[in-house]
């Protein structure tokens, strides 16, 4: 058995598989978000214990003997928070989170060093771990000096399973501190944050073990001794482990209150000037690529709030036949945007209304309006050399037939419905765990799901698609201009 704990922002889940990957269970347990201030995001450390701890507890009661043959436990979390340890491993302050927006002058001050780009291959933007810590260096100089170490989420529940100050890849290239390319710690980088690598946790690729889990907890939870904690990997990159997403060309676009397209590559492509993130993946040699957008089933939750109808009777109402563009164009910028203009402070609009623009008109507009941003992330790979073929979709939105019909047609590429399963970061994390527990070939392991269906471009409204999005791609320097 394996054992699988993805740490999200919400909450903890801990997800079991059995050697033929089937899962046997699952169970989660509940964190909150700290907001003292506008702008500010964070959690306490020992709430993800607390939640790990419930959920590991729920898996026992339900699947006792399941849980006692554990062999490998994986790891995966939210990306980028910062978790400031002393000398003794005590929490000096709460994690500061992904989504904290605080350090954004510390962010700009540090991406205008060329450095940061050249190493890394990414924008430091201000969700970044590096410019939080430059944020405490500067406000709170007292926190900083008594900073030994510097842990991702994740990681510092991998201290707790095993006393081991250790890291891997995936998660550690969206610090600001990884020299993404040779996969590796950057003195430079580093030390333009006040820090050494003195403070970093030691780095393992996410397939390798990276320490065992302490006694006590295992004879707490039933298990026998020896069992293997994995190197794990950041919450995207073990979901494209839950996908398969791997190997070269793979993609998947992912439709959850953001938005992303997440491609594998075989080899190192940054594109910083585009918003591109270019990380590390979980398995060696390997590297991804991530267009991010920030609203996407979140715009359409706005739409709904605004109208007064659910986001399914919204869809419900297009029906599933995908429609020509109408005269309207939606910017789903509602809090910002990031590939491809990072740009922290555009907000979104309609554009082209008319009397006869009724609900269903917004709505198409609405999923068009993410298509079109999604396609925008797309553009930017094919700047960085990456060229898709097909690509799955996960993720709430996914469930709408004329939202995928809207993105096939918008990225004229084939997308792909996986059949139902759990494909999530949980599942990938176990992967992760098998993997690191008995030396499997990656490759045999991190296969993708089964097809149910694969929706295709519609091509009669290709043309059409295309001239709404060459439209909607203008509309964004006349938007900035107004604020």
């Amino acid at each position: 058995m394996y054992l699988g704990i993805d740490l999200g922002t919400s909450g903890v889940k801990a997800l079991l598989i059995d050697g033929e990957q089937r899962i046997i269970g699952s169970a989660t347990g509940a964190c909150d978000v700290l907001r003292q201030h506008p702008g500010w995001s964070e959690q306490d450390p020992a709430d993800w214990v607390r939640a790990t701890q419930e959920a590991i507890a729920g898996l026992k009661a339900s699947h006792p003997t399941e849980l006692a043959a554990v062999r490998g436990i994986g790891l995966s979390g939210h990306m980028h928070g910062a978790t400031l340890l002393d000398e003794s491993d005590s929490v000096l302050r709460p994690c500061i989170l992904w989504n904290d927006t605080r350090s954004h002058a510390e962010a700009a001050a540090l991406d205008a060093d060329p450095q940061f780009r050249a190493i890394t291959g990414n924008i430091v933007f201000p969700g970044f771990t590096a410019p939080k810590l430059a944020w405490v260096a500067k406000n709170e100089p007292d926190v900083f000096a008594k900073v030994r170490w510097v842990l991702l989420p994740k990681d510092y529940l991998r201290l707790w399973l095993t006393g081991e100050h250790m890291s891997e890849m995936s998660d550690s290239a969206g610090t600001s501190w990884l020299d993404t390319g040779k996969r590796a710690w950057s003195e430079s980088l580093l030390a333009a944050t006040g820090l050494s690598e003195r403070q970093m946790p030691s780095l393992v690729e996410g397939t390798a073990p990276a320490g065992t889990l302490k006694s006590d907890l295992a004879a707490g939870w039933g298990m026998g001794a020896g069992v293997v904690v994995a190197g794990g990997a950041g919450d995207n990159a073990a979901s494209a482990c839950g996908m398969g997403t791997i190997g070269e060309g793979q993609a998947f676009v992912s439709l959850g209150t953001s938005g992303v397209l997440f491609a594998a590559n075989a080899r190192y492509l940054p594109n910083p000037e585009s918003a591109v993130h270019a990380f590390c993946h979980a398995l060696p040699d390997t590297w991804h690529q991530m267009g991010v957008i920030l609203s996407a089933t979140d715009a359409l939750n706005w739409h709904a709030g605004v109208t007064g109808r659910s986001a399914s009777e919204l869809t419900q109402e297009l029906g599933d036949t995908l429609q020509a563009p109408t005269g309207v164009t939606f910017l789903p910028y509602l809090s910002g945007e990031r590939t491809p203009h990072n740009d922290a402070t555009i907000r979104g609009a309609f554009i082209g209304l008319g009397h006869e623009s009724g609900r269903a008109v917004l709505t198409q507009a609405v999923l068009e309006g993410v298509s079109f941003a999604i396609r925008d992330s797309l553009e930017a790979l094919k700047i960085a050399g990456t060229q898709l073929h097909r690509m799955t979709a996960i993720g709430g939105g996914s469930r709408s037939a004329y939202w995928l019909s809207s993105i096939a047609t918008a990225l004229d590429l084939p997308v792909d419905v996986p059949a139902d399963g759990d494909f999530g970061a949980a599942f990938g994390a176990a992967r992760l765990g098998l993997v690191a527990a008995t030396g499997a070939d990656p490759l045999s392991v991190f296969t993708p799901p089964k097809t149910a269906h694969t929706v295709e471009p519609v091509a009669s409204l290709r043309e059409a698609y295309e001239d709404a999005y060459q439209r909607y791609g203008r509309l964004y320097p006349a938007i900035r201009a107004a604020y």
